[in-house]
């Protein structure tokens, strides 16, 4: 299992409704709008790589309102 945090940037007063819109997608398990230089932070989870990559691609990133996104894959140091 990949999981990864997802940084989200939208257009000015879109960030509740990604992060809604966000919320509903298969493979999320979070998504919060937040104050900072992102606003939406999302939490993400796939069997690989490429199935995130796609979750992202296909269904993320063609959200009306998002204008950039980051995603950062959790690792687990041992």
């Amino acid at each position: 299992m990949v999981q990864a945090y997802i940084l989200v940037q939208t257009e000015v007063g879109k960030a509740a409704a990604v992060a809604q819109a966000i919320t509903d997608l298969e493979g999320v398990t979070t998504a919060e709008d937040v104050t900072g230089p992102y606003d939406v932070i999302v939490r993400a989870e796939a069997e690989t790589m490429d199935e995130l990559g796609r979750l992202v691609i296909a269904k993320i990133q063609v959200i009306e309102g998002i204008t950039r996104t980051l995603t950062c894959p959790i690792v687990h140091f041992k």
